[in-house]
């Protein structure tokens, strides 16, 4: 890839606006160097933004878990929508589904995805004549939309914390170890500058503790990133007191050596001691405020998090939102209706909530990623976003309000141009394999409703 030069009126760096037309070289994928010239591409550039969290065949199922059932509805009547839907998707299928979704994430502002991937199996768990083929749909997915990818594959070995068998819906997503262990070995030699691999233990209730020792002291899993799902609702709180006699993740940080390495999606329902040993491990808090709220999980306790020097991201989760801008917007707002305060994220004066989200976000986003995505720096992979010169909603903006414009100022999107790894994924708010992608989804989601 040729050597190439940009710059910008106000280029985000060093977790702050840079200003007077600052620029950056790219070669080979990368950022080089700092540049003094080159193409003017826009007033305000950022970095691209992680999306830590995602299960991508749940984006074609979106709205389709709205209508209330004949009980009161919760995350775990949600499920079951969710496992009959997951039962008809083959490879092809997946390929289609998170395609479509990643087009969509690049036009949003993500550049890189952590697929959380569960969905291994067959039907009734029956195995493709490869292991690797829906893992493989996503990496296909991910090249051809042109996203970057850390594919986490997903330990599932029991249906609960009292160690049940799988239910007949769940044995799509079962492994035991050394099955596991195996997938691992066929994905990481593949990894490139595109394509990260890590370790995803589903859940405490789905991994029992023998087995998650033997897989972290496997020699696979010594420098990979760890994603784990927990304390997402209060019943999987109650029920690790019944059987581990400790809160989930109490537990967790008391039985493993939880680190920067590692990110807890949700975490939802965290005591103060928690939340206090939670920051000082330095593992990322992966946050999915959409789907939190969709599943009516409850709020995390983010002042609490920050002020103790806490880390965390952002995850789409289930797909009901494909957007950093609603995911940031409402980790601020779901604060502020809990605490009856506003800029809460923000802890001391004269400090841009806007700017404290995208740069948490960010680098925590980059740490659960496994990927070093969240600036300018030399040798980070040449990542950027470009936010639109046009736009009203950008009028009479300076650096001081770019960034909380860009979140709070309506649903107008603002990213206009998408680089990932050097290439140019979004010109002029488009997507050059849109139409395709789209078309392919849409034959997918039709054949599926009907069956």
């Amino acid at each position: 890839m040729p050597h190439a030069t940009y710059a910008a009126d106000f280029l985000w760096q060093d977790a702050a606006w840079q200003v007077g037309r600052r620029g950056v070289a790219v070669e080979d994928g990368r950022f080089v160097e700092d540049a003094a010239g080159g193409e003017r591409i826009g007033r305000f550039v950022l970095p691209g933004m992680p999306n830590l969290h995602s299960h991508a065949f749940q984006r074609a199922m979106a709205g389709l878990a709205e209508r209330r059932g004949p009980g009161e509805d919760s995350f775990w009547t949600w499920r079951e929508t969710m496992y009959a839907f997951a039962e008809a998707i083959d490879p092809d299928d997946l390929k289609a589904i998170a395609t479509q979704l990643y087009v969509e994430m690049l036009k949003a502002g993500y550049t890189q995805v952590c697929e959380f991937h569960y969905l291994h199996h067959g039907p009734r768990g029956v195995p493709y004549a490869d292991p690797a083929a829906m893992s493989l749909a996503l990496v296909e997915a991910a090249k051809d939309a042109g996203i970057g990818l850390t594919l986490l594959p997903v330990l599932y070995m029991t249906g609960g914390f009292d160690g049940r068998p799988l239910s007949e819906r769940q044995r799509r997503f079962g492994h035991d170890v050394g099955q596991y262990v195996a997938l691992l070995e066929r994905l990481v030699p593949m990894q490139h500058d595109m394509l990260r691999v890590g370790i995803a233990l589903h859940s405490l209730r789905a991994v029992p503790e023998d087995a998650m020792r033997s897989l972290l002291a496997t020699g696979v899993a010594t420098t990979l990133p760890i994603h784990i799902h927990i304390a997402e609702q209060i019943g999987e709180v109650q029920d690790c007191l019944a059987m581990r006699g400790a809160r989930p993740v109490e537990w967790l940080l008391d039985h493993a050596d939880v680190d920067a390495r590692w990110t807890l999606i949700h975490a939802t329902h965290l005591s103060e001691h928690e939340t206090r040993r939670l920051a000082a491990s330095g593992a990322v808090a992966g946050l999915c405020p959409t789907t939190e709220a969709n599943l009516g999980d409850g709020l995390f306790p983010l002042a609490d998090f920050i002020d103790a020097g806490g880390t965390l991201g952002i995850g789409s989760d289930s797909h009901i939102s494909v957007s950093p801008v609603e995911e940031l917007r409402w980790l601020e707002y779901g604060q502020r209706l809990v605490t009856r305060h506003r800029n809460v994220v923000a802890r001391r004066a004269d400090e841009s909530v806007g700017e404290t989200l995208w740069r948490q976000a960010l680098r925590g986003g980059a740490l659960a990623s496994g990927v070093d995505i969240a600036g300018f720096h030399a040798g980070a992979r040449a990542d950027l976003l470009v936010l639109d010169d046009r736009s009203p909603l950008l009028a009479a903006r300076g650096e001081a309000d770019a960034l909380d414009s860009f979140l709070f100022s309506g649903n107008t999107p603002l990213v206009r141009d998408v680089m990932v790894g050097g290439r140019w994924r979004v010109r002029d708010f488009a997507h050059a394999a849109q139409d395709r992608v789209a078309k392919a989804y849409r034959g997918v989601v039709e054949r599926l409703a009907a069956a």
